[in-house]
């Protein structure tokens, strides 16, 4: 009778529980609904804008009026849109090409503008619309020009297919385009319409213009071909993916039978791709194939441009384990190869994103942390002599522009809070000390697009608790000339959810300092003690921790937070912060054990000094290396984690590409212990707490195969766990009406239900 009464008062404790989290869920699942299935939250975006006349003006796209007059507040009728031109210095609007002249012949409505450019003179404009995704990004589409005096506009292609054209670039004289189709490099003739290849495939191994996936994943190499200064010739990258093994994807529900998607994904100790780099007549013939040195297989081509003339190439070659760093000088017409200067790291050199030349051409600007900062260099062309020209003990984030006359360089840099980011400018030979143009009072982060003569910029910030705004600035004073975009709704709609966060540091257990941020629930009553969610990424590739609008996803802690819960994100060491080369190497072989380690003693230390934390109820979650690092966090430290939602993870890293894992951990031969140690899934049977592992079935990135053997492991061991699948989902998990609000809600409702939200009395020390 008693053993009866107490499950009965067991049962009702939990209906009890469980009406109350159901009460709570239901005003998080409304918000995250109008988060995900809304544009409530949607930033507005300024642009696409592009200088012109060097900068004393810029054009941007703008909704039509719908009296057709060119005049501001009207809406657009079917958000149609006009490509406009300001006087930068007065602000003076004229529509130079109005919506309806982007109208084809025949169609009602215009042209979808995803991107444009103009011809050099100005007299033709270059379309990009009805665009296609390309694994991450939508590169593929159709390409249309516009001839402004005749008025003629014509889509690109011919015949071909419909949106199978990318990178679509006119010559530097504007009379002919030149694009990818099918993997071929093509020359479109604007005034004749003769559409000629240049390049030609021998095999389906054979890629010319564009790269193959890990390149584009890992190095960003998309548009994989460059016109030649004097537009005679073009330079291109060639793949030849044979000998790389396939990776095939199953779509199990687009047909009564499975359709499979095959492509080369070179795994970690693996062939890669052979990359060469030729140079061809725009007219057609044969190609001439820069002798740059080593095997194509062992080394990489991360970067490629002309050399400011059309004689030689500049070529950026990285050796197999990305220790060392090449700057190459090609001549076009003889393929003979030189090298310029060499970088080298015990770890590993990251790719030096754009090759900037100074206005004389006779230097070279580099970053480089061989004296223990990402410094920026000035590389002599002649005899490869490299001069320091950022003196000051801090990382140069990204290299913006060499200002005209040769005596600046603009970058980006926050020598005191690494979580923000600002504009400084050093002189190029190296002398005084480097200007913080960023007025000094301003926080957050901010982003430049400086004109070419370095006289204005387009000027976007952002913190961590307010949304963009962008505005046109006058260098060097930084003077406001007008607002571009306020974000002013957005603003207001968030306002609602957003409690200020808290920055705050914390040592890592091992003497470290790292950063971090706290997102505290409305009406929080440090009294109490409330569970904790915390949100890791922790892997070489990027922070969490920065003071910046992070959209979505922050909104969607933000929400978490005002349902009870304190949410806390830390940067370990090993994360690409401006802190130095040693914070950012020091993971070099052992991706996932240090930052297991730092993550679960900084947590501790936090546990330790704000009582508010609950040390009984603390979640975890992240995507990709986050999701990899909740479950290191998860099976190395039960004691501390209770529930882990792990999105997209690689839980053994002789899975994933070379080019990524190759660069930080070293090849799997060399390194057997270290890939050992750091994959989660050598470490399944410490799992103690509520799992939920998450993958899409379409993820080419992050493949689902690592997960499905977890699984086989986890079913090994005996061990309890959850897992939910998206059919055909990338590794962004968004496509489709619905699924981001899914995943989001699904995150949510697995957390709530196995870590209860909500503050509660703390129990007093006896």
């Amino acid at each position: 009778m008693n053993r009866i009464r107490w499950r009965l008062l067991v049962v009702a404790t939990a209906l009890i529980s469980f009406t109350s989290s159901a009460e709570a869920s239901e005003e998080l699942t409304k918000t995250l609904g109008r988060i995900f299935n809304s544009k409530d939250f949607e930033a507005k975006r300024f642009g696409p804008a592009r200088w012109t006349d060097g900068g004393s003006a810029y054009t941007t796209v703008e909704p039509s009026a719908p009296n057709g007059d060119g005049k501001d507040g009207g809406i657009a009728k079917d958000s149609a849109k006009d490509i406009v031109r300001y006087d930068t210095a007065s602000g003076k609007r004229v529509v130079l090409v109005s919506s309806a002249i982007l109208t084809p012949s025949g169609e009602s409505k215009p042209l979808a503008l995803d991107d444009y450019a103009w011809s050099k003179d100005g007299k033709r404009l270059l379309v990009f619309t009805n665009t296609r995704k390309v694994w991450r990004r939508n590169t593929r589409g159709d390409y249309w020009v516009l001839d402004r005096e005749s008025g003629q506009l014509r889509k690109l292609g011919g015949a071909g297919p419909a949106s199978m054209l990318m990178f679509a670039k006119f010559s530097p004289d504007g009379s002919r385009v030149a694009y990818v189709r099918e993997n071929n490099i093509y020359v479109e003739d604007l005034t004749t319409g003769e559409i000629h290849p240049i390049t030609f495939r021998s095999t389906e191994a054979i890629i010319n213009g564009t790269s193959d996936w890990v390149y584009e994943e890992e190095f960003n190499v998309r548009d994989g071909f460059r016109w030649s200064p004097d537009g005679r010739s073009i330079a291109y990258w060639r793949f030849d993916t044979s000998g790389v093994q396939e990776f095939t994807l199953v779509n199990y529900t687009e047909s009564l039978y499975p359709i499979l998607t095959r492509f080369p994904y070179p795994k970690a100790g693996t062939t890669n791709s052979a990359a060469r780099i030729g140079v061809v007549s725009a007219t057609g013939g044969e190609t001439r194939w820069m002798d740059v040195p080593g095997d194509p297989r062992d080394n990489y081509i991360a970067r490629m441009e002309w050399a400011d003339n059309s004689n030689e190439l500049v070529i950026e070659q990285l050796n197999h384990l990305q220790n060392t760093n090449d700057l190459l000088l090609a001549n076009a017409q003889t393929g003979q190869v030189h090298r310029v200067f060499r970088d080298h790291d015990d770890a590993w050199v990251d790719v030096v994103q754009d090759i900037r030349s100074t206005e004389d051409g006779q230097q070279f600007l580099w970053l480089s942390e061989r004296d223990g900062w990402r410094h920026a260099y000035a590389v002599a062309r002649q005899d490869g002599s490299a001069r320091l020209v950022t003196r000051e003990p801090a990382d140069v984030i990204d290299l913006l522009e060499a200002g005209p006359k040769g005596e600046w360089v603009y970058y980006t840099a926050s020598p005191n809070n690494p979580t923000e980011r600002y504009l400084y400018r050093a002189r190029l030979d190296g002398s005084g000390s480097a200007e913080r143009l960023t007025p000094a009072s301003a926080t957050g982060t901010h982003d430049y697009s400086i004109s070419p003569d370095g006289q204005w910029a387009f000027h976007a910030y952002s913190t961590f608790d307010q949304p963009p705004v962008t505005e046109l600035v006058k260098l060097p004073g930084h003077a406001v000339v007008r607002v571009l975009e306020q974000n002013a709704d957005l603003r207001s709609k968030a306002a609602p959810l957003i409690e200020p966060v808290e920055f705050f540091h914390v040592d890592s257990g091992d003497g470290a300092t790292l950063d971090g941020w706290m997102i505290k629930p409305h009406g929080f009553d440090a009294s109490k003690k409330y569970p904790v969610l915390v949100y890791v990424y922790g892997e070489p590739a990027d922070v969490t921790v920065t003071n910046a609008w992070h959209g979505e996803r922050s909104l969607f802690h933000r929400a978490f937070a005002n349902d009870g819960y304190v949410v806390i994100s830390i940067d370990n060491r090993g994360t690409p912060a401006p802190k130095g080369r040693a914070w950012r190497k020091i993971i070099y072989g052992s991706v996932g054990v240090l930052s297991s380690e730092e993550q679960a003693g900084a947590l501790r230390n936090l546990l330790a000094t704000r009582p508010y934390l609950d040390r009984e109820r603390v979640a975890v979650w992240g995507w990709s290396g986050g999701g990899s690092n909740t479950l290191n966090l998860m099976f190395r430290s039960p004691d501390l984690y209770k529930v882990g939602v792990s999105v997209a993870p690689v839980p053994d890293q002789r899975y994933y590409d070379t080019i990524y894992q190759e660069r930080y951990m070293g090849l799997p031969k060399q390194n057997p212990e270290g890939y050992r140690s750091g994959s989660p899934i050598n470490f399944a049977e410490g799992l103690r707490g509520k799992l939920l592992l998450v993958h899409g079935s379409g993820d080419d990135n992050c493949h689902m195969q690592g997960s499905q053997l977890l699984i086989n492991r986890l079913i090994e061991l005996g061990k309890p766990f959850d897992f939910m699948e998206y059919p055909n989902r990338t590794h962004a998990i968004s496509e489709g009406d619905g699924t981001s609000f899914h995943i989001y809600s699904l995150i949510a409702r697995y957390i709530e239900e196995h870590l209860p939200a909500g503050p509660r009395e703390r129990v007093a020390p006896k």
